[in-house]
């Protein structure tokens, strides 16, 4: 199902898997970040999400100040989810600088973490291994996949 409730961002969940997949869709600004992440977790935490996928290669640069408020703000919510997986997508040689982040912020959070987490470089595959093969993930992706062509507009 997807889930249009947070502007910023663009959001499949699908219950019998407990998975909540995201992506960036605000361009390059950060501006409202803190409150979509907010809304976010609050989100997570009502549908119980066992499974998180974040495609990072969506997101901007993160800078310093926010970076300091995922660390003490919202980093702290995760880890009271009932995940069983993050899954964290990123091409690591085009968003370096957001891969040393998210490794900053895994580490700072590390002793706290009792759920598996996974890097991955493209979404598609991240989806399949998390959905273990379902016969659910034709579904699934062709869903997420008609949702990104309708947010392009007719060519």
């Amino acid at each position: 199902m997807i889930i249009n409730d947070i502007h910023d961002f663009r959001l499949q969940y699908d219950e019998p898997l407990g998975l909540l997949r995201l992506a960036w869709v605000s361009g390059s600004s950060l501006r409202t970040m803190r409150s979509s992440a907010g809304q976010l977790l609050a989100l997570a935490q009502r549908l119980r999400v066992r499974q998180l996928l974040l495609d990072m290669n969506t997101v901007p640069l993160i800078g310093a100040a926010d970076e300091e408020w995922l660390g003490t703000e919202w980093m702290p919510g995760i880890l009271q989810l009932p995940l069983e997986r993050l899954i964290l997508v990123i091409a690591q040689e085009e968003h370096l600088h957001n891969q040393m982040v998210v490794d900053a912020l895994h580490d700072l959070v590390q002793p706290l973490i009792r759920f598996s987490s996974h890097y991955f470089s493209d979404p598609e595959t991240a989806v399949d291994w998390l959905s273990d093969h379902s016969p659910r993930l034709p579904a699934l992706l062709a869903e997420w996949d008609g949702v990104a062509a309708s947010a392009a507009g007719p060519e």
